[in-house]
């Protein structure tokens, strides 16, 4: 592959029609480098994949409504040697439909079935890309050897393995790549999670040594605070790797916590950009490398209903060993961790309210006491790395307890405040002036 290549990633909300479709050609025939595209399901088709798996006698039904949909985006298929690999893929469905009604822990057929989507998003894009006079084809994320860190579900690519197994001789002309799935550690399909295809995209710029990865999708940027609070701002122009890492481990549900982690040593940027309204108004994110700068807030990332872990051990020259088998419990039992700071001797989580007696109860098997009180929220002043200044801006006299811990990239602090939404304008309005 040319050593200035892009990756370039379209969400299923950047899926809809054949508008979209067009407006994703006019990009890639635009692109001045060679293009890689990461794709992935058509919009709405992983939620159907994911509710027939609970209803699997529905399978015909199912299997006519998405070639009928996925030919409306591209009917030309049909004509194609493409078509005899989409029927295959539609037979697959029903195949592993038909597993799940007899068996529905059946997990091999419940990763194949969700995994056709994005087969189908990369025939049929890569069909109509093709009749826009671009050499596009598709290829399946594990035909090529990317390789996942788990089996059955991954939280991401490993990186080493797919650098030994990967067919670069797959990237010609526009390789149509599916995302969100891999091969696992087991030999058979494994999935990432939710929004899985943006790690796809970087861990191939990674891999391949790519100039840049763009993911585009129905927002403009990472915004300065979550819109679902109802706070008007502007995109972020530019965040670095650490503070991107806090808004996606947070609030930011528009980027998979695990994206930057690929190309964070390369140094290779990421842009966040929308497919529809790009091009009139130029507005994006990119994500970099972090810059030393003088102390500001990025943007606020705010997790409600949250509560405050504490717990006392007893020194030993194995207490980091013992925190890492409380990290490693806590990671089995899908307990979510939204920050933690420890000593020898103390250590402080914050876990989601519905996380707390699960988390209580493994933190208990690993200390000598424990304590924990709820809160409304915890706040992440994304970009801050100055409690000074966090405290002069907010103009608050609270002590500096309920400021959980410095990270690399911003101060995470607790509040009871319930109006959260009226909160978070108050401290953008502080920060804007």
């Amino acid at each position: 592959m040319h050593e200035d290549l892009e990756v370039h990633k379209f969400g299923g909300s950047c899926l809809r029609d054949g508008t979209d479709l067009e407006r994703i050609a006019n990009i890639l025939l635009e692109a001045e480098q060679p293009v890689i595209v990461v794709v992935s399901a058509l919009w709405g088709t992983t939620d159907r994949l994911m509710r027939a798996a609970q209803e699997p006698r529905y399978a015909g039904r199912l299997v006519y409504d998405l070639a009928k949909h996925h030919l409306r985006f591209s009917p030309t298929l049909v004509d194609s040697p493409l078509y005899d690999v989409f029927q295959r893929v539609l037979d697959g469905i029903e195949e592993s439909l038909n597993a799940l009604a007899t068996d529905r822990d059946d997990l091999r057929a419940y990763n194949r079935l969700l995994a056709s989507g994005e087969r189908l998003s990369a025939l049929v894009i890569a069909h109509g890309l093709s009749l826009r006079g671009l050499d596009a084809h598709p290829v399946g994320a594990e035909d090529i050897g990317l390789q996942l860190d788990g089996s059955g579900t991954a939280a991401r690519v490993d990186l080493k393995a797919s650098q030994a197994k990967l067919d670069r001789s797959a990237f010609h002309g526009v390789p149509v790549v599916t995302g969100w799935f891999g091969e696992g550690s087991d030999g058979d399909i494994a999935l990432l999670g939710r929004g899985g295809s943006d790690h796809t995209a970087t861990a191939l710029a990674a891999l391949l040594q790519a100039q840049r990865v763009v993911l585009w999708k129905d927002v403009l940027g990472i915004y300065p605070v979550n819109p679902r609070w109802g706070v008007q701002t502007s995109p972020i122009p530019y965040l670095g790797y650490g503070e991107a890492i806090e808004f996606a481990n947070a609030d930011a549900t528009i980027l998979h916590p695990a994206t930057v982690e690929p190309v964070y040593e390369m140094g290779i940027p990421i842009e966040i950009r929308h497919l529809m309204s790009y091009k009139e108004n130029g507005m994006k994110t990119v994500i970099g490398p972090d810059i030393e700068a003088e102390p500001s807030i990025k943007g606020i990332a705010c997790i409600p209903r949250v509560a405050c872990v504490n717990a006392e051990v007893r020194y030993s020259q194995d207490a980091a060993m013992a925190l890492s088998d409380l990290l490693q419990a806590l990671k089995e039992a899908d307990v979510r961790i939204c920050s933690f700071d420890t000593t020898n001797t103390q250590w402080r989580f914050v876990f989601r309210q519905h996380d707390v007696t699960r988390g209580v109860q493994i933190v208990q098997q690993h200390a000598s006491s424990v304590s924990y009180e709820y809160y409304a929220s915890m706040l992440s002043f994304i970009g801050c790395r100055d409690i000074d200044y966090l405290h002069n801006l907010l103009e608050t006299e609270e002590p500096t307890p309920a400021l959980l811990y410095e990270s690399v990239a911003s101060i995470h602090m607790l509040s009871n405040r319930v109006d959260i939404s009226r909160m978070l304008d108050e401290i953008m309005t502080l920060i804007s002036a």
